[in-house]
């Protein structure tokens, strides 16, 4: 190896040591150094695995049928881990259940309202003008309307509807906190010099939004989604604890929380509604320990680990 070639190497080596280290690094370090966001992550993630698999093994018609045998059987009885409810049924199978159904629609709302949000607020920013300001007044007259109001009107419209029917109707209300956090974003970085010299150098529209601008928000667009996913998990929840989520049979968190609503269970049969209760606490506090790290390895002035 000749002198050149040494020097050569040698720089190359320096540039690495010194380059800043990526997205992925930087919130992989951040873990790292949060122990409480990664015990979060780790059980998050199983949980979810272990509540797809275990429902697959579980027949929801059977289990959801009314046995008399089972009137509000104690945790631990023979079949009853968690306890029965009024119907005889299983209270674990209706979490499993349960569980599933309320992750499964909280990941295609965050898909679904995520992706939309995350381009709609791209082209309003990046476009500006007349464009922006017509798509903002969209964003406001959403804003106004009583989402809520609204999802339990249509729900009451539909003859049959399923989750993935819901799911559809609650993505249409929840994209707009995404929107504006994104054309905020995309706003500051339409301004900068790289987006300049592509716009002078004729690159396309599409390339310069999806393949320029939209890496440099990876960062804020997977911390938005983290958040966006622990407040979707509530959605589904709460529809159904009122009586306007899934269709009557089929197992939520939501319906077994509005146990709760009974006095009598409240006292005397407190596991028909306590321990969906005690996950929906513990999922939404994992995934904001989650979210805060991810955050945190957004900001340097924030950041636990070292670069």
């Amino acid at each position: 190896m000749n002198e050149t070639d040494a020097t050569l190497e040698r720089l190359e080596k320096e540039a690495k040591e010194n380059s800043a280290p990526s997205s992925l690094r930087l919130m992989f370090n951040e873990f790292k150094a949060d122990k409480m966001a990664m015990i979060s992550l780790i059980a998050i993630v199983a949980f979810i695995l272990y509540v797809i698999i275990a429902s697959m093994f579980i027949n929801v018609g059977k289990s959801m049928e009314t046995n008399i045998m089972g009137y509000f059987a104690r945790p631990l009885s023979p079949g009853y881990f968690l306890g029965g409810d009024a119907g005889g049924r299983s209270i674990a199978d209706q979490i499993i259940v349960g569980s599933r159904n309320s992750i499964l629609i909280a990941i295609g709302l965050t898909i679904l309202s995520s992706t939309f949000g995350v381009c709609y607020g791209l082209f309003s920013g990046y476009f500006g003008g007349i464009a922006d300001l017509t798509m903002q007044r969209v964003y406001d007259f959403m804003m106004i309307i009583p989402a809520f109001m609204i999802i339990i009107e249509i729900v009451n419209i539909i003859p049959s509807y399923n989750a993935i029917t819901l799911t559809l109707i609650l993505s249409l209300f929840y994209w707009m906190g995404t929107s504006r956090l994104i054309r905020a974003q995309t706003l500051s970085e339409v301004n900068k010099d790289y987006v300049s010299a592509s716009r002078a150098s004729g690159t396309g529209t599409l390339k310069i939004i999806f393949k320029q601008i939209m890496p440099n928000l990876s960062s804020l667009i997977v911390v938005d989604t983290t958040i966006s996913f622990a407040e979707n998990i509530g959605v589904e929840t709460g529809l159904s604890y009122l009586g306007f989520g899934l269709p009557n049979g089929t197992p939520s968190l939501g319906t077994l929380i509005a146990n709760a609503n009974d006095a009598d269970n409240i006292t005397t049969y407190w596991w028909t509604w306590l321990p969906a209760t005690i996950e929906i606490v513990l999922l939404c506090l994992a995934i904001s320990y989650i979210g805060a790290a991810l955050r945190r390895a957004t900001n340097s002035t924030q950041r636990r680990s070292e670069d």
